[in-house]
């Protein structure tokens, strides 16, 4: 039996990857992969060698899901939308008589004799022999994941480190507007840089994308832990090549080819051969061009300046988005208290505990959802015998 408190199974699934889901990550060898959870690798091991990537791409595959692997090794349906994934699963389902309880708060759990006893809802009490508990965490709470099973695990004991957004967006000042501007423009590779007291801190390549009230993307998103510390002591400012594929004096020899073959043309009808047309006024004003300007007319000291900002385009940072806003949240239960051969909590041995109820951080890039499947798997998986060997009363 499964209970959904939402009238609808996998409201947040459905909104995952921008809609098109980000299924998981195409690094095949677990070591590599496990190596993006950071401190949680060790106690992950177990359960990736019941299920690992392979095993959640034979599962698709096996549906009729074909999938397209994209940068960074993130792993997307080919047919481009999330709707796929929740077919596949609730078909799933389906074939295994899945009894689905939709509309369903759970109010919390009864114990007895150190197990779970019971699940309680509306009116009445769940009997079970074992509990899988799938709660998330708290970002997105629209979707239903308002945190719940982090209040159910305090009352039974269990340590739970405050959720906090972890992978989310970022707002930046922008009182010019030129942000909000470039909203739903995408830069499909930039490189970006954190600085502080004017000293880079860090930087990293990849997808960006410009929002009404700042910057998204995968980069940003995994940049933004980064960003939450650094706040901490003062002012960050974002600094974005937009062209990272050439240095400084690359890019400079690729604008003058580009100004001597368009000599006759405006400066701002030719930067969109460089960089997306939205952006291009953009530059242009934060270089404080006359934008009608002929390209047979641009100095030297003017080309450089374009070269600067294409190289360096500045960004303030406000901060970072609530939980509300994040792609997923850290925190949850402490690790220590969950048997990851079986994903059964070590207080309770008929509950077992997966997805974003732990405590475990990791990127952006299919990471998130393939630490769901593998819990999953290895919980529902241990499930099933703990509830059969009791019936059986060995």
């Amino acid at each position: 039996m499964l209970i959904e408190k939402n009238d609808s199974l996998g409201k947040k699934l459905l909104i995952t990857g921008g809609g098109r889901c980000n299924v998981t990550n195409a690094e095949l060898d677990t070591r590599a992969l496990l190596a993006k959870f950071k401190d949680s690798d060790k106690y992950l091991f177990s359960a990736f060698s019941q299920w690992s990537v392979q095993e959640t791409l034979d599962f698709f595959h096996g549906r009729a899901m074909p999938t397209k692997v994209e940068a960074l090794q993130r792993v997307f349906p080919a047919s481009n939308t999330a709707q796929s994934v929740w077919d596949v699963l609730v078909e799933y389902l389906k074939q295994g008589n899945v009894t689905v309880l939709s509309n369903t708060p759970v109010l919390g759990f009864e114990t007895g004799d150190g197990r779970i006893t019971g699940v309680k809802i509306e009116g009445k009490t769940i009997r079970a022999n074992a509990f899988v508990l799938a709660t998330g965490g708290k970002s997105r709470p629209e979707t239903g994941s308002t945190g719940d099973g982090f209040i159910w695990l305090k009352e039974l004991g269990h340590t739970v480190i405050e959720p906090s957004a972890s992978l989310v967006p970022i707002a930046v000042k922008d009182s010019s507007g030129w942000v909000k501007r470039l909203q739903g423009i995408t830069l499909p590779e930039a490189k970006i840089s954190l600085f502080q007291n004017g000293v880079k801190q860090n930087s990293a390549s990849g997808r960006l994308l410009f929002t009404h009230f700042g910057l998204s993307g995968p980069t940003i998103l995994n940049m933004s832990r980064d960003v939450s510390e650094l706040l901490k002591y003062g002012e960050v400012t974002i600094s974005i090549d937009t062209l990272p594929q050439y240095d400084y004096g690359q890019l400079n020899a690729k604008l003058q080819e580009l100004l001597d073959a368009n000599g006759k043309k405006k400066l701002k009808n030719t930067l969109d051969e460089l960089v997306p047309a939205a952006l291009s006024p953009i530059v242009l004003e934060l270089c404080s061009f006359d934008p009608d300007i002929w390209c047979n007319k641009v100095s030297r000291e003017q080309r450089l300046a374009l070269v600067q900002i294409l190289k360096a385009l500045p960004a303030e940072v406000e901060g970072l988005l609530g939980v509300d806003k994040a792609i997923v949240t850290s925190g949850g239960v402490l690790l220590d208290e969950v048997d990851f051969k079986t994903m059964h909590s070590r207080r309770f041995p008929n509950l077992f505990l997966v997805g974003d109820i732990l405590n475990i951080d990791r990127p952006s890039g299919g990471y998130s959802l393939q630490l769901c499947w593998t819990t999953g798997f290895v919980a529902g998986n241990a499930a099933a015998s703990y509830s059969n060997s009791t019936k059986s009363g060995e």
